[in-house]
């Protein structure tokens, strides 16, 4: 079995359920109809259709996007940048979940998106993103232990993935993860990614977003789970 992105994404995604709950919040309590960028396979879209919220999902992963259609069939989904987009919908809730807005290539790429995120906002609309410090992606301390390992297993082949090392460059940080996989007759074979991920503190972007004229109005805290580190989510007003 061969280890696509769409099976990565399972595994290093796939089973994060913290933030769920305040999507859930806001979109009950904005309204449809609800974008969700950086959709991927379907993690948060899907979770919110099953609430009965109409959902677009929209990614730049043709791969990612052909699976979440596969499960589900009825979702909306538009491959596009985010940087990018240009739709004809105007939404109620915009979502940025996972620390969309710290893969974009930093401050201008963030800027492009808030731009198209308030081109789409429907007057009074909401925009939520939420933002992590990476560096709390593996312990400090000598006598920390190091996270478990994100794992998935399909038809008898383990996948498992694992942070390794943290290094600071300029204005973000890179993630290496160690990937795994070990097939049914116990045959492994192993991997080193590389994740990149912008640095940028709350108010830095609240005050992109108000240039962009969206204005910053709440902050809700994720706990870090055992699994996963915590985040800040900074809602935004059209």
């Amino acid at each position: 079995m061969t280890a696509t992105a769409v099976t990565w994404h399972d595994v290093e995604h796939g089973c994060y359920d913290a933030d769920l709950p305040l999507w859930r919040e806001l979109a009950a309590a904005a309204g449809d109809p609800l974008l969700d960028l950086g959709a991927g396979t379907g993690r948060v879209a899907v979770d919110l259709a099953a609430q009965g919220h109409d959902v677009v999902a929209l990614d730049s992963d043709a791969e990612l996007l052909a699976e979440l259609a596969e499960r589900a069939p009825s979702m909306t989904t538009v491959q596009a940048d985010a940087r990018t987009f240009a739709l004809d919908t105007r939404f109620a809730l915009i979502l940025a979940p996972m620390q969309l807005v710290q893969i974009l290539g930093g401050r201008e790429g963030r800027v492009r998106v808030l731009e198209r995120v308030h081109a789409h906002l429907l007057p009074g609309g909401l925009f939520a993103a939420a933002l992590s410090d990476p560096h709390d992606a593996l312990p400090v301390g000598g006598d920390a232990s190091p996270p478990l390992p994100d794992m998935l297993e399909r038809d008898g082949w383990v996948f498992s993935s694992q942070p390794i090392s943290v290094r600071q460059r300029a204005g973000s940080v890179m993630i290496e993860r160690q990937r795994q996989v070990v097939s049914p007759a116990g045959e492994i074979e192993e991997e080193t990614a590389v994740i990149v991920l912008d640095t940028v503190g709350t108010e830095h972007f609240e005050a992109e977003a108000r240039g962009a004229g969206l204005e910053p109005i709440e902050r809700h805290t994720i706990p870090e789970t055992l699994d996963h580190i915590g985040s800040t989510v900074v809602l935004c007003r059209r």
